[in-house]
């Protein structure tokens, strides 16, 4: 059987390989000329590193992701501890895994490693998938230079604003949320005293809040800042920012903040967007995965980790389906219910972050000191169902 994915990011690359190690014959079309340094850190909880085990990745990153002690909320401005909850120590025998940080670019790379080891090269860039032809189960990729793909089955892992979704769903527009992430990433040693916590740290504010993770084996920290604004809505990973601007929104904030990004050699500004949950993510042999089905806020820090669920699982059902459109539909309705909580889920966490007013912060961060204080494991409980999930065992 011959599958050709659509976009080569995490999704694509874990379906794949995913599908290749079924014996698939793979080809992974990429609309950019060549697969760069794109991105920052991520955070990868127990739930995808089950699959990137069983996919083989990990010996090629396991040297360079960093495990957070723990997973901590502060006051953005004084940096007060509102509650911590132990994750190196707990997480590999609560949920079956470990929990890391690593920067997309390292996770990326192993995957097309373990690819290239398991199918060869496979990928082709400078391919821009405009669409698709799906008559009688055989379906073609269609590429703006006229080029045309024949498949078994076509994966759209091509982001959330797919060009395989549009032509399935319909041309829907995302939502913009109205906020905005700054990102940077600036190595360890150029931060003196102000280094971030040996954790995943969120920073609270009003109307906004940050998030600071170590990732490449703990050299370099990683910094997303999330601020709700109209005035930017310009998409792009590489859409560069005034570093003064970033200072501005995150003006009187803790010191490590404020350190980070006077230090960071550049500073990326994209806009967020979201999408309503899908009806359907398949149309006969023609299947969405990861951002393209079902986009969501990083406040969960999910994104990545739900797109590798995806790989894996779609893989294994239409692998084993009675038909390739059946498995489709199964995967979907395997999916849909889960990707929907966890896309409400990061959508309330980012609110929650954001409570403005000394009141209302209060009302909201104080149950979660007396909790951490008294009851730390059910802080660790509220995320059993996401973390402990074995997607390779469904």
């Amino acid at each position: 059987m011959k599958a050709v994915i659509v976009g080569a990011g995490i999704g694509g690359i874990a379906s794949a390989l995913a599908l290749a190690m079924r014996g698939w014959d793979i080809t992974v079309l990429e609309r950019a000329a060549n697969i760069g340094e794109v991105g920052a850190g991520l955070q990868i909880s127990p739930n995808g590193l089950k699959v990137l085990h069983a996919l083989g990745v990990t010996p090629f990153i396991e040297n360079k992701w960093f495990e957070p002690e723990r997973i901590e909320l502060r006051v953005g401005r004084t940096g007060r501890r509102i509650f911590q909850i132990p994750i190196k120590n707990q997480a590999q025998k609560r949920w079956g895994a470990k929990y890391v940080q690593i920067h997309r670019v390292d996770l990326l790379d192993g995957l097309l490693a373990a690819l290239i080891a398991r199918a060869g090269d496979v990928v082709q860039t400078d391919c821009h998938v405009t669409g698709y032809t799906n008559a009688h189960g055989t379906p073609s990729a269609i590429c703006a230079d006229g080029r045309m793909f024949d498949a078994d089955l076509i994966i759209g892992a091509d982001g959330i604003r797919s060009e395989i979704r549009a032509q399935m769903i319909g041309p829907d527009k995302p939502r913009f949320t109205g906020n905005t992430a700054w990102r940077s990433v600036v190595p360890m040693d150029q931060l003196g005293e102000n280094v971030p916590p040996s954790a995943g740290c969120i920073w609270a504010g009003s109307s906004r809040h940050a998030v600071t993770t170590r990732i490449r084996a703990g050299r370099v920290a990683n910094f997303v800042g999330i601020v709700e604004t109209d005035d930017w809505t310009r998409e792009g990973w590489s859409v560069q920012g005034e570093k003064s601007h970033a200072l501005a929104d995150f003006d009187g904030w803790d010191p490590i903040i404020q350190t980070i990004i006077e230090k960071s050699p550049n500073m990326f500004r994209w806009a967020l967007f979201d999408r309503a949950p899908l009806k359907q993510w398949s149309d006969g042999n023609v299947v969405l995965l990861g951002d393209a089905a079902h986009p969501m806020l990083p406040s969960m820090a999910q994104g990545a980790v739900q797109a590798i669920e995806d790989a894996y699982i779609l893989a294994d059902t239409v692998s084993s389906a009675p038909s390739i459109a059946n498995g489709c539909s199964h995967y979907f309705e395997k999916r849909i219910k889960r990707t929907a909580n966890i896309q409400s889920i990061s959508a309330r966490n980012l609110r929650m972050f954001h409570r403005r007013g000394k009141l209302t912060q209060c009302l909201t961060y104080a149950p979660l000191w007396a909790v951490g204080q008294v009851a730390p494991r059910m802080l660790l409980a509220k995320n059993d169902w996401i973390y402990g999930l074995d997607p390779t065992q469904t």
